[in-house]
């Protein structure tokens, strides 16, 4: 898969919506996929030609402390390192703005990706709507940026 014309930008809230019910909800509708915060979040979409491949949100939660939601990026661009530099994104501009953690509720499936990224495990499986979730952390001090290489 060739990447090198992969662009990552800010985008507005609504920008998202398609492509995050696409892949995390593919029988649902647009309203499982909106966030009554969406509007107060900071978007990134990632591109490949001006074709939108990939989503992420994320959300200051208090001083110092993200979260980020509805990652997204379609399956057959999945393993080409398109949602690492989403997450990269995300890690950046956290960091432009004094996070000193970042945070998600993990799908379960999804637990390994985000341990390559650095990402721990904090607390118990816990369900969503019928699937299985875990809360995951990682500190973005300086320190973190040598451990994790992001």
């Amino acid at each position: 898969m060739e990447i090198d014309s992969l662009y990552i930008e800010q985008v507005i809230a609504t920008r998202t919506w398609k492509l995050r019910k696409q892949v995390l909800y593919p029988e649902g509708s647009l309203k499982d996929v909106m966030i009554d915060a969406d509007f107060d979040g900071t978007h990134f979409a990632a591109t490949i030609a001006g074709e939108l491949i990939g989503v992420i949100s994320v959300f200051k939660i208090e001083e110092g402390h993200y979260q980020f939601r509805k990652f997204a990026v379609l399956p057959h661009f999945q393993g080409n390192g398109i949602g690492t530099a989403l997450f990269k994104s995300v890690v950046d501009f956290c960091r432009l703005w004094n996070g000193v953690s970042l945070f998600c509720d993990a799908r379960i499936a999804a637990v390994p990706f985000y341990e390559k990224l650095g990402m721990h495990i904090k607390g118990e499986p816990f369900f969503k709507k019928e699937l299985e979730y875990v809360r995951m952390e990682i500190g973005l001090f300086n320190q973190t940026r040598h451990q994790t290489g992001i």
